[in-house]
């Protein structure tokens, strides 16, 4: 069973940057595309972005130009950058296989003062 630790997380003012990372167990890229998911208290889960085993990235457009996702294949690692932020992007944030098939990890606070 894979495991997923979550860690950058951290209190920020709007504007700033923070780089997560997410590291697993083992071979992240045998489920074909992990994910970063972040959950705001009282919403649902969502998917921010994406990378395939290719390389190819997806962003949901409440992120686009503002986060960038890169894994890193031989640390079974997956980054997620995060410039510009806003207080919407407050959240918990973590990684899974997208969709997701891995037990959920304890994620990591984000949170963006105005």
């Amino acid at each position: 069973q894979v495991q997923l630790v979550e860690s950058g997380g951290g209190l920020v003012q709007a504007g700033g940057s923070l780089r997560l990372s997410c590291a697993a167990s083992r071979n992240i890229f045998s489920f074909n595309a992990m994910g970063w998911y972040r959950q705001a208290p009282g919403k649902q889960r969502e998917l921010v972005a994406s990378i395939s085993s290719g390389g190819s990235t997806n962003y949901a457009d409440s992120v686009k130009g503002r986060f960038t996702i890169a894994s890193d294949n031989a640390k079974n690692t997956v980054y997620l950058q995060m410039n510009s932020l806003k207080p919407d992007d407050t959240a918990v944030y973590y990684c899974n296989s997208r969709p997701p098939k891995i037990m959920w990890g304890q994620g990591t606070q984000v949170t963006v003062s105005s």
